[in-house]
């Protein structure tokens, strides 16, 4: 007799994407095929937020979040604290961001990224949602401002799509964030971002797909979609040395401790 697998939450997608939204009520099919029972859909641009709203109301498994992409700051309007504090008001809006430092594409904005960031925490603190973070080649930046930030007054945060080194990793779970696991702990090379997160605390990893992008092995190449959350869920069992049916119990429980908003079921 086959076991049922427990549930699996995507933690961080955009749905809203023409690659997703053009086939969404196919995405959200075949996610819940494979286990996949919610989704956070990020928001990354204020000019698109109704249409977020929009796909969290018409499915009940969608959740959203708000914020400023790094990568965004210079081609859209700075956001404003007023402005994510009134988004967050909306019943399924659950996260903060995704906002952080991005110096791999786009260092030469760093002083805006830095601004844009700063005010995204002090959202999180004033909503309690948590703080949605991407970090590429800033890992000393963003140790620093996580650091100091949280000194000042904590918040709940989580690391998503964490692929960078050990020390980052180490320090902010110690502040009892989150490292959120995608589809890149799924590739060949990545050993040494697969080590990194079998030293962290089981009880701080979340799953996610980032899709479109970054599809796990065995769809690497092609376009990335929730239901592939699950593939990732194999491969993060074994690097904790877990059962699938363990980990992804567990992993779903974290999504739930961080995300209060949602509600355990």
């Amino acid at each position: 007799m086959s076991i049922i697998l427990p549930e699996i939450v995507d933690s961080h997608c955009h749905l809203d994407f023409p690659e997703l939204l053009k086939d969404i009520d196919n995405v959200v099919f075949r996610a819940k095929r494979r286990g996949v029972c919610k989704f956070v859909t990020i928001c990354t641009k204020e000019e698109d937020l109704e249409k977020v709203i929009s796909l969290a109301e018409s499915f009940k498994e969608i959740y959203f979040a708000f914020g400023l992409h790094p990568m965004n700051v210079s081609d859209s309007s700075k956001i404003s604290l007023e402005s994510l504090l009134e988004a967050a008001k909306h019943p399924k809006m659950i996260g903060i961001g995704e906002t952080g430092l991005d110096y791999y594409y786009t260092v030469e904005t760093k002083e805006l990224q830095i601004e844009s960031l700063i005010t995204h925490i002090v959202a999180a603190r004033k909503t309690n949602l948590p703080l949605i973070i991407h970090s590429r080649s800033a890992d000393e930046d963003m140790e620093n401002i996580l650091v100091a930030e949280f000194d000042r007054e904590p918040f709940k945060c989580v690391m998503h799509c964490f692929s960078s080194g050990e020390k980052l990793a180490r320090v902010t779970t110690e502040l009892g964030f989150y490292l959120s696991m995608s589809g890149i702990v799924t590739f060949p090379k990545s050993e040494d971002l697969r080590k990194i997160f079998s030293k962290i605390d089981k009880n701080r990893i979340l799953l996610e797909t980032d899709s479109p992008y970054l599809a796990p092995v065995p769809n690497r190449g092609k376009k990335n979609e929730p239901a592939f959350t699950a593939d990732t869920a194999k491969v993060g069992a074994e690097i904790f040395k877990l059962n699938e049916y363990d980990f992804r119990r567990l992993t779903t429980e974290n999504f739930y401790n961080l995300f209060e908003k949602v509600g355990k079921p």
